[in-house]
């Protein structure tokens, strides 16, 4: 049975409940990330749909206060209409995890979900503003608020941003919007390796052009982008965005420069939105199979050398996302975290969390970077303080969309 609360009340009253009785919870939103993670102890769970709906909204101040269970496709509907829009992009799940459901809200900011744009307009948590939360005794909190001088609990809006529901249950979140960018523009180098291409977004990034969006395809992916937009060969695409006169001069500028890696084209409008779109919801491998596929963040300038080094141990195919700092990684049989983490270790540090496996693969193989000792020790104290029962589970479903 799920359990599905009709408000704070309500929500409280069950959590307070469950805190009581020894029963474990797993929190979801629309349960679009069902299956990610490690299965922990069998617990109830419990969604967010229940809470739904915009409670304040002022296009003119761009903040927008939501009930944690709110789809986001409703949201963006609303700030559409005033051509505004959520700056981090968040991710839609369900093409790699095979589910169904719609994404609320309330579950991006849990898993902090950010796309292609995250690089230079930061991750979901730096759009937060202020929470509301039902912790593990089964008490209303309120953190932040609607305006980012207003810094009260700032630290606890950050902590259950990203926390994937094993704090406390979302019920309603303030957030930053940003008004649409009146065009975008891609540009596109085509035929470079991954070092070149690691190089070309290098060199974008250090011009004075804006670009708020860098990523590389390599062959292997490119055909599988439904857009088809893109030429033959690897390309690395690099987008631009904002006023029109403003986008023609630095593209033209960026174009001149990227010409000194390789061929040069451009993607209009349309073709831009319909590329990084599915830049953000890694449509190459929304497969409908269970390959294991990873989400690895390494340094920008190293992710290359990374992917290299695991095509000689192992069946792996990759693209990069934020200037090779994002890779998606899919294996074609084993997951190979072992010797995944052992290169991330020895490229100066990252972290790699499995999304997807065969069951049989992730009851042995642990979804999330595991922890140093002393970040160990501090998440502990934090739970302990926020579920001194510990009764929200971290297993598979904590923290689904």
């Amino acid at each position: 049975m799920t359990l599905i609360p009709n408000s704070e009340t309500d929500a409280a009253y069950i959590i307070g409940n469950a805190a009581g009785d020894g029963k474990k919870l797993a929190l979801c939103g629309g349960n679009t990330r069902a299956g990610f993670g490690n299965s922990g102890e069998p617990a109830e769970m419990m969604n967010s749909t229940g809470l739904s709906g915009i409670v304040d909204y002022e296009p003119a101040e761009m903040v927008m206060t939501v009930k944690a269970g709110t789809p986001v496709a409703e949201i963006e509907a609303a700030l559409a209409a005033n051509r505004q829009m959520m700056a981090f992009e968040p991710m839609d799940h369900r093409g790699v995890m095979g589910t169904l459901g719609e994404p609320t809200i309330g579950g991006v900011f849990a898993a902090n979900v950010s796309g292609p744009r995250r690089f230079v307009s930061g991750a979901a948590r730096d759009s937060l503003l202020g929470i509301r939360f039902i912790n593990g005794r089964g008490e209303a909190i309120r953190a932040g608020g609607r305006v980012m001088k207003n810094v009260t609990g700032l630290d606890l809006v950050k902590l259950l941003a990203g926390s994937q529901g094993t704090l406390g249950f979302l019920t309603e979140v303030t957030f930053r919007v940003l008004p649409v960018p009146q065009t975008v523009e891609t540009i596109v180098i085509s035929g470079l390796d991954d070092a070149a291409a690691a190089k070309a977004m290098a060199a974008a990034m250090a011009l004075p052009v804006e670009v708020s969006g860098a990523a590389h395809l390599p062959q292997t992916v490119k055909g599988r982008f439904a857009s088809g937009s893109l030429s033959e060969g690897e390309a690395t695409v690099l987008r631009l965005e904002g006023l029109a006169a403003s986008v023609s001069v630095r593209a033209e500028k960026l174009a001149a420069v990227m010409k000194g890696f390789g061929p040069v084209s451009r993607l209009g409008m349309d073709h831009s939105h319909a590329l990084w779109r599915e830049i953000r919801d890694v449509h190459p491998y929304a497969d409908g199979t269970q390959k294991p596929l990873w989400r690895v963040s390494v340094a920008p300038s190293v992710g290359h050398q990374l992917v290299a080094a695991l095509r000689l141990d192992a069946g792996v195919d990759a693209f990069y996302d934020w200037q090779g700092g994002l890779i998606w990684m899919r294996m074609e049989a084993d997951p190979e975290a072992e010797l995944l983490r052992r290169y991330i270790k020895a490229l100066g540090g990252g972290h790699a969390t499995l999304m997807r496996a065969p069951e049989q693969v992730k009851t042995v193989t642990a979804a999330f970077e595991p922890q140093s000792e002393a970040v160990a020790a501090l998440s502990a104290r934090v739970k302990q303080k926020l579920d001194p029962a510990g009764i929200f589970s971290p297993g598979k479903m904590a923290g689904a969309l």
